[in-house]
């Protein structure tokens, strides 16, 4: 049976102290998510004040929630569109020119049901160069997404995506290879 009174956070789990895990939230809350559409650069400031690594001309729409940005890098010219969630309990790695599309959820963590004190985890998750993920797709912790694929609509990701192919589906399966003109 599931103890959730055994459950304890492990040290260091937010990667900072309390208090800027709250100075964050409240910045996220009331100024990054308030700014208006146009201001990316006044974002990927806010985010490089609490540790993010944020490449040139990234576009990071305000609707979009980061947990713990110190937890962030984000390359060149990426775009994270609306009420994307990125749960950075992990660290997640964006690599350039890739595009995360609205209402993704990307996820660095979870519990493991098979203990009594329902442990915490995370698990990094990478999203290599000149990927597309498409809207309200699930990335899972611990997954790689390499270079140039491609994330279908609705999809979720449980496992390591190979490089030049496009995935759809729960669980995402390959479809065709994705080839650039």
């Amino acid at each position: 049976m599931q103890r959730l009174d055994k459950f304890r956070l492990p040290s260091e789990f937010r990667g900072r102290n309390a208090i800027v895990c709250q100075l964050w939230w409240l910045t996220q809350s009331c100024i990054f998510a308030t700014s208006p559409q146009f201001m990316y650069r006044w974002r990927n400031f806010l985010l490089r004040l609490f540790g993010a690594k944020i490449g040139k001309k990234v576009i990071i729409r305000p609707s979009v929630k980061i947990t713990y940005p110190w937890k962030l890098s984000i390359g060149d010219y990426s775009w994270i569109g609306d009420n994307v969630d990125l749960y950075t309990l992990g660290e997640i790695n964006i690599g350039k020119n890739s595009v995360i599309s609205q209402r993704s959820y990307i996820c660095t963590g979870s519990h493991d049901f098979s203990k009594v004190d329902f442990p915490i985890y995370t698990k990094p998750i990478t999203i290599e160069d000149s990927v597309w993920i498409a809207t309200d797709v699930f990335v899972a912790p611990g997954v790689t997404i390499h270079k140039n694929a491609v994330v279908g609509a609705r999809s979720s990701v449980f496992n390591d995506l190979a490089e030049n192919f496009v995935y759809l589906g729960t669980p995402a399966k390959p479809i065709k290879p994705r080839t650039l003109i």
